[in-house]
């Protein structure tokens, strides 16, 4: 398992990369996938992982107590 430091900033990295993508990939559009909408996973996912980072640290001092 990761680290909650490691998450920390895995997590805010995907939110900047989808963001670019939304951001910047909204006029282009490939065979299979739009950039746009790839950008917008891409954001949930690293909100949810940063989430999971906070939490995973939260209860990492909890047990340190």
């Amino acid at each position: 398992m990761a680290s909650p430091r490691k998450t920390l900033i895995t997590g805010p990295a995907m939110i900047a990369v989808g963001a670019a993508l939304w951001r910047f990939g909204l006029g282009f559009e490939i065979v299979v996938f739009t950039p746009s909408k790839i950008g917008i996973v891409l954001m949930a996912i690293g909100g949810v992982e940063t989430l999971y980072g906070l939490y995973k640290m939260t209860t990492a001092v909890r047990r340190t107590e």
